[in-house]
């Protein structure tokens, strides 16, 4: 007989949270059991808001830790698979200056959306909660959500990079308007 643990799901902190804006701090040490207990819990998080990515600093601990990933959301039914990945440590080099708008929302700014410009093509890398590298590139939504998370832990939220201010707002009123 199998036991499943219990699901951990923790509070996402919304915009106006203080915490919200602090830059994260490095992760150290790998592979001990409080590090794989938050990643359980931010996957466990992620999962229960149907986010396709979350940073550590969303669930109140300052530590450069993030996760994403998409096999079917319906949050985004149209986008590509996207590998589940724990990053830690993350940094990233901009692969061509190219930038594309895109729609965006986030569990820390829930019912609303807006239009960000991110870079098309990226090479991130970072390590995985036992200290192995991962590097990869990434394009389009893949590309976004990496950025999207990354900003989390430097204490930035995606409203700060929307250019147009006239698009944002609550989702239900942009749909209805059919924006």
């Amino acid at each position: 007989m199998t036991v499943n643990a219990p699901m951990t799901v923790r509070k996402v902190l919304r915009m106006g949270d203080p915490r919200l804006r602090q830059v994260a701090q490095p992760v150290t040490v790998y592979d001990t059991a409080e590090l794989h207990e938050l990643i359980v819990d931010m996957q466990d998080t992620m999962a229960a808001y149907d986010g396709a990515g979350l940073a550590a600093t969303q669930i109140g601990v300052m530590q450069r830790v993030m996760i994403f990933g998409v096999d079917t959301n319906p949050r985004y039914p149209e986008v590509e698979p996207i590998e589940m990945t724990v990053l830690i440590n993350p940094e990233f080099t901009v692969l061509s200056d190219e930038r594309e708008n895109g729609w965006e929302a986030c569990l820390s700014v829930p019912g609303m959306r807006g239009i960000v410009p991110r870079y098309t093509h990226i090479q991130y890398r970072g390590y995985d909660e036992f200290g192995n590298l991962i590097e990869r590139e990434a394009s389009g939504f893949h590309a976004r959500v990496f950025q999207h998370e990354f900003d989390h832990l430097q204490g930035i939220l995606y409203p700060d990079k929307i250019e147009d201010r006239l698009s944002f707002g609550f989702t239900d009123e942009l749909q209805a308007a059919d924006a």
